[in-house]
C-alpha cells in the first residue's frame, strides 16, 4: 500500500446507483416470463463504482453527487465510508429518489444494464462548487455520463484551468458537444460507446485505431478503446499501443470497465507512463469479472500489483 501522503487525489464526479442484479440462462422475449436464477442487490452507479476502485488502490479520494433522501441513500453513502472516501460533497435530494440500475446476467455473464438515474439527474450548480473545492490539490478528475453533461463540462472546464486530468467514461452513451472534447484529457469508451460517437464499429485492433483516430481529431488528448476480452487500444497525438487482455475465468463483467478507469487514474495520478498506465487499469478490469457484484468487485492493490507484476 502506497504511503496516504504520496497518494494520488482524485475527484469523482458522477452516478451513485444501488444495482438490482439478476442472472438468467438468457434474456426473456417481449412478453415472456423466464425463471431466473439469483438476484442480490449492491451499490453501484459508475461514478461511485470508480471510485471505489481507486481507493482500494490506494488514492485518496472525494465523491461528489446526489442521492434520494430514501432506503438506499444510506446504503449508498456508506458503502463509500467503508472504504475510506470522502462524501460531504454528496448531497441528498429530499424530491427525487435515489438512482437504480437494474441489471440481468445471461449465461456467459454478460451484462444488460437498465439505469433509472433519479437523483443523479439533479445535480446542480451546489454540485459543481463541491467539485471545485475538492479539486484544489487533485491530480484526477473522474467523469461519466450519468449526471447532466452540462454539468460535467463546466467541472472539466474548472479542472483543465487548475492543471487537473480531466477523464471521461463516455457511458452510457449520450451526445456530447464539440466544444467539450478540448476539456477532455483522456476518453474512455469501450466499443459500442466508440461507435455512438465515430460511426465506426470496432470489432477489432484496426478499427480501434479508426475510432481513436476520430476522437483525437475531435479534439481529445488521448482515446482509449476498450473492447473487452480483445484487449484496449490507445492513441494521443504523440504514441499508440495496444494492450492484450489478460486471460482469467469471467463470473459478471458488470464493473470491468469501471475497475478499468478506476486503476488508469490511479496509476497516472502515480506518474506512470500511459502505456503503464492502462496495463494496470487492465488487470484491475479483468480481476473485476472475476467476482460478483459492482462495487464489492472491485479489487485491492495486492491483487492487482500481483497480476500486473506476472505480465510484466
Amino acid at each position: 500500500m502506497i504511503h496516504p501522503c504520496l497518494a494520488p487525489n482524485i475527484v469523482a464526479l458522477g452516478g451513485m446507483n444501488m444495482a438490482l442484479i439478476g442472472t438468467a440462462a438468457r434474456l426473456p422475449n417481449p412478453g415472456e416470463t423466464l425463471r431466473g436464477e439469483r438476484f442480490y442487490t449492491a451499490p453501484g452507479g459508475k461514478g461511485a463504482t470508480q471510485a471505489v476502485a481507486a481507493a482500494r488502490l490506494g488514492a485518496n479520494v472525494k465523491m461528489v453527487g446526489r442521492v434520494g433522501k430514501d432506503v438506499f441513500g444510506p446504503t449508498l453513502l456508506n458503502a463509500l465510508k467503508k472504504d475510506g472516501i470522502d462524501v460531504t460533497g454528496v448531497a441528498e435530494d429530499p424530491d427525487h429518489p435515489s438512482g437504480v440500475g437494474m441489471i440481468v446476467l445471461n449465461a456467459e455473464r454478460q451484462n444488460h444494464v437498465l439505469a433509472i438515474y433519479g437523483a443523479n439527474l439533479q445535480c446542480n450548480e451546489d454540485q459543481l462548487l463541491a467539485v471545485e473545492a475538492a479539486l484544489n490539490g487533485a491530480h484526477i478528475l473522474l467523469l461519466q455520463m450519468e449526471l447532466p453533461f452540462a454539468l460535467s463540462v463546466a467541472a472539466a472546464r474548472s479542472a483543465k484551468a487548475r492543471g487537473v486530468i480531466t477523464m471521461l467514461d463516455p457511458a452510457p452513451a449520450s451526445d456530447i458537444p464539440h466544444e467539450a472534447f478540448p476539456y477532455l484529457d483522456i476518453i474512455t469508451p469501450n466499443q459500442p460507446e466508440a461507435e455512438y460517437h465515430t460511426g465506426i464499429m470496432v470489432n477489432d485492433v484496426p478499427s480501434a485505431k479508426a475510432a481513436a483516430d476520430v476522437l483525437l481529431h475531435k479534439g481529445v488528448k488521448t482515446a482509449v478503446v476498450k473492447m473487452a476480452e480483445q484487449g484496449v487500444y490507445w492513441a494521443s497525438r504523440e504514441a499508440s499501443g495496444y494492450v492484450p487482455a489478460y486471460e482469467v475465468e469471467v463470473v459478471d463483467t458488470i464493473s470491468a470497465g469501471d475497475a478499468f478507469s478506476g486503476a488508469l487514474a490511479v496509476a497516472l495520478g502515480e506518474g506512470r507512463s500511459m502505456e503503464h498506465a492502462i496495463r494496470y487499469g487492465a488487470a484491475a478490469g479483468a480481476l473485476a469479472v472475476t467476482k460478483r457484484g459492482v462495487q464489492t468487485a472491485m479489487p485491492f492493490r495486492g491483487e492487482v500489483d500481483e497480476l500486473f507484476n506476472r505480465y510484466v
